[in-house]
């Protein structure tokens, strides 16, 4: 179930994370929901480190540390994907 709702989270996170960034971003999918779960994972660590991980009720910090983690990753990985494999796609 942990893997279950890592792939839903991070595909949520990944779409607000495209949301917030102005422009066309070209990665695929698959890549943002990877994004996602990756900046679900660096805001846990952040929110750890900040002292945050466990508060009473909705932990909003932790999630605003995820968001905000997953909004840089998917920014630099999508330009990673376009300077890399995203070439062709500048053509047409």
């Amino acid at each position: 179930m942990g893997w279950l709702w890592a792939i839903i989270v991070g595909f949520v996170l990944g779409l607000i994370a495209k949301a917030i960034i102005p422009g066309k971003q070209h990665s695929p999918l698959w890549l943002t929901t990877i994004f996602g779960i990756l900046g679900a994972i660096v805001g846990n660590a952040i929110a750890r480190a900040a002292g945050v991980e466990a508060t009473s009720g909705i932990d909003w910090m932790r999630h605003l540390f995820q968001l905000i983690a997953a909004v840089v990753i998917v920014f630099l990985g999508d330009m990673a994907y376009m300077a890399t494999l995203g070439r062709d796609k500048r053509r047409t």
